[in-house]
């Protein structure tokens, strides 16, 4: 009796979370056609977007967003969220997966396929207000801005903040807590504030790819 109970419980669950994605993945088609949307982008909880006309905006297949700590215990304190400025480029590459991560690209963000990035992360590709404290009196131009790129199979670990003009080599592990204000190569363990080499991580390139249900369930 408890199994059915269970088993009736998920399956629910599952089909309000199909419906959620459906409906919030109609939404976005209707109001950003801008938008190029992948095959299965899957949304655990609300969405918040502002994307603007001319930017360029891409999500890959088998996308996962979480927004609501009852997908995922790691403890997500708001929504993911998604500002695309004008002329800027977002790219999502096919099962990344995001936590409550609040994304900022007013010049170029990538994400190369299969990236996750933990509870309550930020990537922001702009400083948002001068450096000059007079200037931040009175405008926002001449803030500075910087194209982010974060390889293939790279780990964020939670709470992390990346910053403008970063890169992220492939397979790289970023520790949680951790603020990215340099480029990271490929296959090597970060960690730190600002974030610091720990050790390299030779092993990954080794490891078996994980499968999209994987991905999902981690991300």
């Amino acid at each position: 009796m408890r199994q059915s109970l269970r088993s009736l419980s998920k399956a629910i669950k599952a089909g309000i979370v199909d419906l959620q994605s459906a409906l919030i993945r109609q939404k976005i088609r209707l109001l950003y056609p801008n938008v190029v949307l992948g095959r299965n982008v899957r949304f655990y909880g609300p969405i918040e977007l502002r994307i603007e006309k001319s930017a360029t905006v891409r999500i890959g297949d088998n996308v996962t967003f979480r927004s609501a700590t009852k997908y995922n215990f790691i403890g997500i304190n708001r929504p993911v969220s998604i500002y695309a400025g004008a002329g800027a480029t977002l790219n999502i590459g096919e099962g990344c997966g995001f936590s409550g991560t609040a994304i900022v690209a007013t010049n170029s963000i990538i994400f190369e396929p299969f990236c996750l990035l933990g509870g309550n992360t930020s990537v922001w590709d702009t400083d948002f207000h001068p450096l000059d404290h007079q200037l931040r009196r009175v405008q926002t131009a001449g803030t500075k801005t910087a194209p982010i790129h974060i390889g293939t199979d790279v780990f964020v670990g939670a709470n992390v903040l990346v910053m403008k003009g970063v890169s992220i080599g492939a397979r790289s592990i970023i520790g949680a807590g951790s603020v990215v204000t340099r480029s990271v190569p490929a296959d090597e363990i970060w960690a730190g504030n600002p974030v610091r080499f720990i050790k390299c991580h030779p092993d990954s390139r080794n490891a078996a790819p994980l499968s999209t249900k994987s991905i999902a369930m981690l991300a």
